[in-house]
Parts: C-alpha cells; structure tokens; sequence
C-alpha cells in the first residue's frame, strides 16, 4: 500500500484569514517603505516634492491606507468575482501602474521621483501576492 502526501501549500483561505494576510502584508509593505526612503534619504536622495519634505512616516502611512484599499478590493472580490485571484491580481498590477503617473508628473528631482515609484513598486511586490495567495483562482 502506498500513501500520498498532498505537500502544495493551500491557495485559498476563509475571509477573515484573508483579511488578516491583508493587514499583516500591510503593515510589512509600510515597515518596507519607510525603510526604503529612509535608506534613500541618508544615501542623500531628496524627499521634497514641490519644495515640502514628505516625512519618512509619511510613506508608511500612505502605504497603509492604500494597502488597506488593495485589502477591501480582495474582500469584494472574494465575495462577488467569479475569479477572484485573477480579478485581483489584474486590478491590483493596473492600479500599481496608474500610481506611479503622479510620481513621473510630480514637482521633484528624477532621483526623487525614482524613490517615490521604488516605493510602489516595494509595497505591491508585499501585498500583491500576499493577499492573491487567499484568493480562489
């Protein structure tokens, strides 16, 4: 008699360990990106945006507030989407995208703006695939 051992991780999840796989990856993802423009900062890249300096708290809490948009997209998607990790992953990379306009059209030097889109990208590369892996395919 041979016996089979399933070894792939689960993909999918109930809602509240959704949520909670969101809000964990949202507190890395703002952990990350503090750290990235306080590393940027005292390698001497600017953190002023139309002449304001954008506090490196500043960047963690914008990243939890829009990290925790990225959960409550999940949450609908879990409820209502027939395919609910791809809708999301599809969703999530397009928005990402479309985040990083402001940066390119923003009052800054080029290596500032590079920190600002470094810092998107860092936060979706967190949370993307942290709250897809909850997601029904």
């Amino acid at each position: 008699m041979t016996t089979s051992v399933n070894t792939t991780p689960a993909t999918t999840s109930t809602f509240g360990a959704l949520i909670g796989a969101g809000v964990v990856a949202t507190v890395a993802a703002s952990a990350a990106t503090m750290a990235v423009a306080a590393a940027g900062h005292a390698a001497g890249v600017s953190l002023d945006v139309a002449g304001a300096p954008i506090p490196v708290a500043g960047f963690g809490v914008l990243t939890a507030a829009f990290s925790l948009v990225g959960v409550v997209i999940a949450a609908l998607l879990f409820r209502f989407a027939r395919r609910p990790r791809r809708t999301f992953v599809r969703t999530t990379v397009m928005l990402t995208v479309l985040s990083l306009v402001p940066d390119v059209i923003a009052d800054a030097g080029v290596t500032t703006k590079v920190l600002l889109m470094l810092t998107h990208l860092v936060a979706a590369a967190i949370v993307i695939p942290a709250v897809a892996r909850r997601l029904a395919a």
